[in-house]
């Protein structure tokens, strides 16, 4: 990479926003871990730095600091809320506890003329007990707010600056201008991170890894598994194999769509197998969510090992990783972050498997696929699909797995899509400045009974929640404020069309504190 971005991860929950954000201006970025090695940070050959927020504070003892290559490389440095802390504690400045926490808006108003912020004010988003109390030696105070002295500083000569807010969450309603001023104008990167180059870039990267050799493909059927398997189609060719295994616990009509878009619509060669009773039965009795996604994981791949086997023994395994899954679940290149839960494409595999995986779209955003998709000439039905995990269904039944909670949650669920697509709002959309419509919207089976009552009988049955978000990356999400007629007209049909179901409820959790899908 010749015109990139490293962001340094202190232990922030936002610095994915960060990296997000750059990749938004067509440039590209990669987040490491404060610590991770020079030569790794490096390799990428970064134009500039970007140094992520943090829980820690900068005097207390162990606490992370910022590595001696990034001020001996010489380029230019952003450094963000506990970021902007650790480079005042490198150069020689002062940081103290604040007397005022600060946790939520703020107004900052510019001191000086400078490349960084152009406005007189802005309207910022805090998150600090420290503040700078002196700034390094060469540096200039920028902006201030009431609480903060030095709410932004820069060393104009040496490109290095630092915000004590965070520009990167959309409570700074025009941070994106800052980090725009920062990575395009200082750094001066060329955006050239587009979905053309991606696929140039991907198609490269594939074929020095897997060479001659058979590659099998792990197919879904939703987007990302999609994208990365035309990915490597077009990159290898018939050296490609594309598996589709029926778990039982697929969207209503879901193997026929899956045919249809991969195999008669793209040629792929694609191999469907029959897999429910293997499934159901390694699911039987087990409740815990993480189990689930840990015997799914071990049975995919023992069914891909079958399917290889047969094949000739292919030595790799391609699947549609993304970003958001490799944060999540903590993968050992983001160590900073806690694991939420294990995601199928990551942290589901048995660790003892025969393949090395080929993951394409390992470091792209949901949106960077779907881009992705359309280039490469995926149907557009394929490539807006709603995201569903590898796990399928299962994690949306929530209790014990049995094929009878699987139908009734597909029914539930088919009902629910169906009635979003007649309503215009199964994909996302902007109209007078406000999101309509569903990023992802699916039903969940809760192993809970209730009271209710249908043709003057009593029913203790189990209930349905409905989930819809709206989401720009998947890393936060809020949830979808749709029509009360039309969750009443759905709530109506569930309840008489899907034996076994007398209750519906609709989750409005956000993402944090919530998870999008339920387990």
């Amino acid at each position: 990479m010749a015109n990139a971005i490293a962001i340094l991860d202190f232990g922030s929950q936002t610095a994915q926003l960060i990296a997000r954000r750059v990749r938004e201006m067509h440039v590209y970025c990669e987040l490491f871990p404060w610590d991770a090695p020079a030569s790794k940070v490096l390799s990428i050959h970064p134009k500039g730095f970007i140094l992520s927020g943090g829980p820690a504070s900068v005097y207390e003892p162990g606490a992370p600091y910022l590595p001696a290559y990034v001020l001996e490389s010489q380029l230019p440095i952003l450094g963000i809320c506990y970021g902007m802390q650790a480079l005042t504690h490198s150069l020689g400045g002062e940081i103290a506890a604040s007397a005022m926490r600060e946790y939520g808006p703020a107004l900052v108003e510019k001191q000086i003329e400078n490349p960084l912020i152009e406005m007189s004010s802005l309207d910022v988003w805090m998150s600090h007990g420290d503040r700078i109390e002196t700034p390094p030696p060469g540096f200039s105070i920028l902006a201030s707010s009431p609480n903060s002295p030095v709410a932004a500083m820069g060393d104009m000569r040496r490109g290095y600056f630092g915000l004590q807010f965070h520009p990167e969450v959309r409570h700074t309603p025009r941070g994106a201008e800052l980090l725009r001023r920062f990575v395009l104008d200082i750094c001066g990167v060329n955006p050239d991170w587009t979905p053309d180059s991606i696929i140039n870039e991907s198609v490269a990267r594939i074929r020095q890894q897997v060479g001659n050799q058979m590659v099998i493909s792990a197919v879904s059927g939703g987007v990302d598994s999609s994208v990365a398997t035309a990915l490597v189609q077009r990159a290898i060719g018939d050296q490609l194999l594309a598996v589709f295994v029926d778990t039982g616990m697929l969207r209503e009509n879901e193997a026929a769509q899956v045919q249809k878009a991969l195999h008669d619509q793209l040629g792929v060669e694609l191999i469907t197998v029959d897999a429910v009773a293997r499934f159901m039965g390694a699911l039987g009795g087990v409740t815990e969510p993480e189990q689930k996604r840990r015997i799914i994981g071990e049975q995919f791949i023992r069914v891909f090992e079958e399917q290889a086997h047969a094949a000739g023994e292919p030595h790799f395994l391609v699947q549609g990783t993304i970003y958001p899954d490799v944060v999540e679940s903590s993968a050992p290149d983001r160590a900073q972050a806690q694991r939420i839960k294990t995601h199928h494409n990551v942290g589901g595999l048995p660790e003892e498997m025969q393949f090395e995986l080929v993951e394409p779209l390992r470091y792209l955003f949901k949106d960077e696929v779907r881009l992705v998709g359309e280039a490469l000439g995926l149907p557009a039905e394929l490539v807006w699909r709603q995201p569903f995990p590898g796990p399928g269904l299962a994690v949306r039944c929530l209790g014990e797995i049995t094929p009878e909670r699987i139908a009734r949650l597909r029914a539930a669920d088919a009902i629910f899509v169906s009635e979003l697509r007649n309503a215009g709002l199964l994909r996302l959309k902007e109209q007078d400045g406000a999101a309509q419509g569903t990023a992802q919207a699916f039903a969940v089976l809760l192993p809970v009974r209730s009271v209710g009552v249908m043709g003057d009988h009593r029913t203790y049955e189990e209930a349905i929640a409905l989930r819809a978000i709206t989401t720009e990356d998947f890393m936060t999400a809020d949830w979808a404020r749709l029509p009360y007629d039309l969750l009443a007209r759905i709530a109506n049909r569930i309840v008489n069309e899907v034996d076994g179901v007398n209750r519906v409820v609709y989750d409005i959790t956000s993402k944090p504190p919530a998870t999008i899908e339920w387990e």
